[in-house]
């Protein structure tokens, strides 16, 4: 027989089902990166924001498809990670924004949820490339709309959705020369597709083992009802109500009390009936208390009623907060992500007013970088990500707040450098952001690494431990000896027109090592002054900066 459609509990099922095969999977689609770098990878980028919104997921009692997706945006926002990571919470936006005040899915309503997701995700990338998880996205809402709309069958409709996007999946490496000299398909649209074959896997009823964070299955269950008003940042139901049902009917049963407690839960949340048949105590917040109490008088009288307007109580709380706020707050800030005690240590003697922790290992989350704007306290934030895949979580951070959120497209370490000094607080914004984008561009950097996977890229069969010196995020060297490929990159990146070079070590090399180091390019480049400096970033043995 066939399944027309899905409702909340079975979306929650195919959702955590998705996001589990995802996280099974995390390191065969991290192997699948071109570039073999040491970075946070998009399996686990991608793995971390879908568990981020299976939490949230779980710990909502939605039941309705609209209210369930609603939560699974709202998750996957707040933890979104690298690239991939945003590109997939905006996929999952426009899904619920598709699915708004639905109570369940038909074959129509998914094909609609599919083009709102990828046109959202669209929307969000301001250059989107053609052969990554974008193209996945758009290629199955476009084929669902062209060959399935007369489709009533929702599982025939997963399983051609699923099709397309396998079909369109193997035909990235012709849309990207990358993928095809590394001889790889997209790692975004593989971590797409396999989210949705493990939806299909749920609603077919093939076993896919769930593997759920312990926190989140706690953060679901419920617990011991606490009225703390002050602790709601968001209002749904206004009026917490209070009441006893002091002399119940003779008749009243178990049963009863049961009936009222669902009947509350209806018009309400946070609802607690407690009873033993001589009298019956309840709570619930709700928009229509008088609704409340006229079901009670079903079962007896009632005493000792108590109704708190928890809107006057919010808004209150709020005008306190924002004076509090307004007082406290000051012209500038500054937030940067590094990773690494002595280049933190660095950007804390800069004045930077927050760090993040992150860059080369463990992209922050959208929430991260949200989190640090706010602690700011200022009403103009600066926002320097040193990282190339942390850009656009930057720029959907800035979003989110209302703050003034300048987000400045430095792609390494040095360049965020270089432009926190640029910073002058008697400055105004838009003179700050031009002096701090020129600083940030004058510098060149060097990264020496290390490759953790065999491929091919840009014509180079790189083997897993070769040394990697990139220059400007790009490949430049390959060798076996750490230093020969820093000096071979200095070489490269120094001109008549440059006077300062920086070396930041990292934690894998010695001090003796890096003083060697400083004695060469001093020695080399006498019109130019070197300088040490102990980044202590993992990972990456080197950066050098050249400006």
């Amino acid at each position: 027989m066939a399944q027309t459609k899905i409702d909340g509990l079975l979306f929650k099922e195919m959702f955590q089902s998705g996001a589990a095969l995802l996280t099974q999977n995390r390191e065969s689609v991290d192997a699948l990166n071109v570039f073999p770098v040491p970075d946070g990878d998009t399996g686990t980028n991608m793995s971390q924001t879908i568990n981020s919104a299976v939490k949230e997921m779980q710990a909502k009692n939605a039941v309705s498809v609209g209210d369930v997706a609603a939560a699974i945006a709202r998750g996957a926002l707040k933890g979104a990670r690298g690239n991939s990571g945003v590109i997939l919470s905006q996929i999952l936006r426009g899904f619920a924004s598709a699915l708004d005040g639905a109570e369940d899915i038909d074959c129509a309503l998914m094909i609609r949820a599919l083009r709102a997701g990828a046109d959202t995700a669209y929307k969000a990338v301001m250059k989107p490339k053609e052969g990554t998880i974008l193209t996945v996205a758009r290629v199955m809402a476009e084929d669902a709309e062209r060959n399935c709309r007369e489709m009533t069958d929702i599982v025939e409709l997963f399983r051609a959705i699923l099709k397309s996007g396998e079909a369109i999946l193997k035909k990235t490496p012709d849309m990207l020369p990358v993928l095809k000299q590394a001889g790889v398909v997209d790692s975004g649209g593989t971590g797409l597709t396999i989210i949705y074959r493990g939806m299909l896997a749920a609603l077919t009823g093939e076993p896919v083992e769930v593997d759920v964070p312990a926190e989140s299955a706690r953060a679901a269950m419920p617990g011991e009802f606490v009225d703390d008003h002050e602790s709601l940042d968001e209002i749904t139901f206004g009026y917490c109500t209070e009441f006893i049902v002091s002399h119940p009917r003779p008749e009243m049963r178990d049963s009863d009390v049961v009936r009222l407690r669902k009947r509350l839960e209806r018009i309400g949340d946070c609802v607690l009936v407690i009873s033993d048949l001589s009298v019956v105590k309840v709570h619930v917040h709700t928009n229509d208390p008088g609704k409340a109490l006229q079901y009670a008088l079903e079962l007896g009288e009632l005493d000792a009623i108590k109704i708190d307007n928890m809107f006057e109580e919010h808004r209150e709380r709020m005008a306190k907060i924002a004076a509090e706020e307004a007082a406290r707050q000051k012209p500038y800030g500054i937030v940067c992500v590094a990773l690494g005690g002595g280049l933190v240590d660095i950007f804390k003697e800069l004045n930077v007013d927050c760090i993040v922790d992150g860059g080369q290992t463990m992209n922050p989350s959208i929430e991260d970088l949200c989190e640090a704007i706010e602690k700011t306290h200022a009403q103009n934030v600066f926002v320097l990500p040193n990282n190339t895949n942390i850009i656009l979580a930057a720029q959907q951070a800035a979003e989110l707040t209302e703050r003034n959120v300048v987000v400045l497209p430095t792609k390494s370490v040095p360049m965020g450098i270089s432009a926190a000094l640029a910073f002058d607080p008697e400055k105004s914004v838009e003179e700050n952001r031009a002096a701090m984008v020129e600083a940030a561009e004058n510098v060149h950097t060097a990264s020496i690494t290390y490759a953790v996977r065999d491929t091919n890229f840009d014509g180079h069969d790189i083997h897993a431990g070769d040394i990697m010196g990139l220059v400007d995020n790009k490949l430049h060297d390959l060798g076996h000896d750490v230093r020969e490929v820093a000096e071979h990159l200095t070489e490269e990146m120094v001109t008549e027109d440059k006077s300062l070079i920086t070396i930041y070590y990292g934690e894998d090399v010695t001090e003796a090592d890096a003083q060697e180091l400083l004695q060469a390019l001093s020695e080399k480049y006498d019109q130019c002054d070197v300088d040490l400096q102990c980044g202590g970033q993992p990972l990456y043995y080197y950066l050098i900066a050249v400006e």
